[in-house]
């Protein structure tokens, strides 16, 4: 009888070491799987001037039994589809990878231009992994611009030009564009479409893309271009909340771009514009251009206690002859003081503004301003552009001088 028990024991206790361990070794986790990885990495590539094919390839590596399958999206981030890059193959956005096949390959284009821009990146994104595993999700893959807006680019070599110094002013503030970059201590990007298209209903999208600086100059480029529902693309640059100025003599020499839709300004609007708003604020337009005319410049002042009441007053400045403002650098000039603008091109003043030119409204213009340069394309001002109007047009700005 003792024999029987001793064995009962020794049986019951293996069964119950035996349902420990399984229990043990059970913890909910799913049974390992030993299947192969497919492998994506980032990849960068040149922009290029025309439209350039790339092959993308992924691999695949592991004891493969069967077909592993892979779907796949590219996720549009800075680059955008259709504008800066497309998928051309497979187009079903799926690789297959037969046993013993260790590469499959995406293709797509790269579309170029010639305008300086900064490094954009889209995504291919990868999911719903069959008969095998993902060593990542997604891999970025970058276009590097190697464009420095000189595809059809011209700088003037000649032109007028102004002092550093003038009798009874000191140079303030300047900016002579000598930098590798934009020196975004003076200056913002304002970017998008504004309101109502700028308060014009005008047609460009307003990116950093669009300006760049080359050879000691300031160019924004404006360009026809697909970007975020606009058709046309441009830069808007201010020093508000950095440089405002009241009174003094400002010179910008600048050459400016033609065709009909393009608009080109160098102008101040009143560091008050948060508080009482356009055109209480004031505007002093030192230099505006239609690109239809373009042997001619404006300048202009705006003011009035509101957008129900907004005045302007603007004289027009032509070149002789066949001279344009385009060829050559010209230089566009305020002289500012209490009371009293006078507008300049060439040291030539074409166009004074006192308190009695404004028709009984208040004269804004005796406060501190800061600078906006920009190139507007279509509006109510100046009309759309058209077939005869050549694009990119560049605005090329060799600097900007205050004295006081």
């Amino acid at each position: 009888m003792k024999i029987q028990i001793k064995f009962l024991l020794t049986g019951v206790m293996a069964a119950l070491l035996t349902l420990w361990g399984c229990i043990k070794d059970d913890d909910g986790s799913p049974e390992t799987r030993n299947l192969p990885v497919i492998t994506v990495n980032d990849l960068t590539v040149d922009e290029g001037d025309e439209e350039a094919y790339y092959t993308y390839e992924v691999t695949i590596s592991g004891n493969q039994q069967a077909n592993a399958v892979v779907k796949f999206a590219a996720v549009a981030d800075a680059a955008l589809a259709a504008d800066d890059y497309a998928i051309v193959a497979p187009e079903d956005g799926v690789l297959v990878f037969a046993p013993g096949e260790t590469k499959k390959t995406i293709q797509f284009v790269i579309i170029g231009d010639e305008v300086k821009e900064l490094a954009e990146t889209f995504s291919l994104r990868f999911y719903n992994p069959l008969n095998a595993t993902l060593s990542k999700e997604a891999a970025t893959v970058t276009i590097k611009d190697d464009d420095d807006n000189t595809g059809d680019l011209v700088i003037p070599s000649g032109g007028y030009t102004t002092p550093t110094s003038y009798p009874g002013y000191n140079l303030v503030w300047a900016d002579e564009f000598d930098g590798a970059t934009l020196n975004t201590d003076f200056w913002n990007y304002e970017t998008g479409i504004g309101s109502n298209g700028w308060g014009n209903n005008e047609l460009q999208y307003y990116r950093e893309d669009n300006a760049s600086i080359y050879n000691g100059n300031l160019v924004i480029t404006a360009k026809k271009q697909q970007f975020a529902n606009s058709s046309y693309t441009s830069s808007r640059l201010t020093t508000k909340g950095k440089k405002a100025f009241k009174f003094g003599r400002v010179d910008i020499r600048a050459a400016l771009p033609e065709g009909k839709g393009l608009w080109p300004a160098l102008w101040m609007l009143g560091t008050n514009i948060d508080a009482v708003s356009w055109p209480a604020c004031g505007e002093i337009d030192i230099m505006e251009l239609t690109g239809d005319l373009p042997t001619r410049v404006l300048s202009t002042v705006h003011f009035g206690a509101n957008t129900s009441q907004h005045q302007y007053i603007s004289q027009s400045k032509y070149l002789s002859g066949t001279a344009n403002f385009q060829d050559e650098f010209h230089v566009f000039s305020m002289i500012w003081v209490a009371d009293k603008i006078e507008f300049l091109v060439d040291d030539v003043v074409y166009h004074t503004i006192t308190p009695a030119s404004m028709n009984g409204a208040a004269y804004p213009f005796n406060k501190t301003f800061f600078f906006i340069f920009n190139v507007a394309v279509g509006g109510n001002l100046p009309g759309s552009p058209d077939n005869s109007t050549p694009f990119p047009q560049h605005m090329i700005v060799d600097y900007v001088r205050v004295f006081q």
